[in-house]
């Protein structure tokens, strides 16, 4: 059993946000590997919606027990959805990252994905940083 969960189907980034592009609309988050460093998520600020943000831009804030973190913005494009339940339950990032722990969705302006690892790059990127500790 791996360490961090790593869907092959999403592309992260190496400041550990997740994208999953569906069309021209990418939902976002924080990865496995982002959560389990932050442990326990107790506040989230969201992003405003309609918000226009480049590519590696702050978007928000998460809280947890340990620290305040920023999440960066994966790609390009225009804030169109944020995900109200965080604001009641941020722990649903720690509890399903990939699933109803999902941060924020933009409408891409941008589609050079080049810059963004596949699952694969990103285990490569955790096992550097896991030998480094």
């Amino acid at each position: 059993m791996p360490k961090y969960q790593i869907p092959s189907d999403l592309m992260y980034t190496e400041e550990h946000e997740w994208v999953r592009m569906i069309d021209d609309i990418s939902v976002c988050g924080i990865t496995d590997y982002a959560q389990k460093s932050l442990s326990d998520i107790i506040f989230v600020e969201l992003p405003e919606v309609g918000k226009i943000v480049n590519k590696g831009d702050v978007v928000c804030t998460i809280e947890s027990v340990k620290a305040v973190s920023d999440v960066f913005s994966p790609v390009s494009g225009e804030i169109i959805e944020v995900n109200k339940q965080l604001e009641k339950e941020p722990s649903f990032i720690n509890k399903s990252p990939y699933g109803e722990g999902w941060i924020f969705k933009l409408k891409v302006s941008d589609k050079d994905f080049s810059h963004l690892l596949t699952a694969e790059k990103y285990l490569e990127l955790l096992q550097k940083i896991e030998e480094g500790r």
